[in-house]
């Protein structure tokens, strides 16, 4: 398993390339909406709080098992997100 301070790193890319992605439709489609683009940026945030909340807790008893589910977590709703980017359009 990758260090903790490795998996923040990690959490803090994929979400920040997610909401520079956004920016970027934003940015080339001006003449479209910007309600649902907005939403996935606030979701994009509201991840990556839980996430490194749930990296940053000390109450549990395997702290391995632990990073694995955040790092699978990460893979999971990173997709999601991109795959919501990508229905923009």
């Amino acid at each position: 398993m990758a260090s903790i301070r490795n998996l923040k790193k990690d959490i803090n890319y994929v979400f920040g390339d997610i909401i520079e992605a956004v920016y970027v439709w934003e940015y080339e489609n001006t003449d479209k909406g910007t309600k649902k683009s907005e939403a996935i940026i606030d979701e994009a945030i509201e991840t990556f709080d839980e996430l490194i909340a749930k990296v940053n807790d000390r109450n549990v008893d395997n702290k391995k098992s632990q990073l694995k589910t955040v790092n699978k977590e990460l893979e999971e709703k990173g997709r999601a997100l991109i795959e919501k980017i990508n229905n923009l359009g």
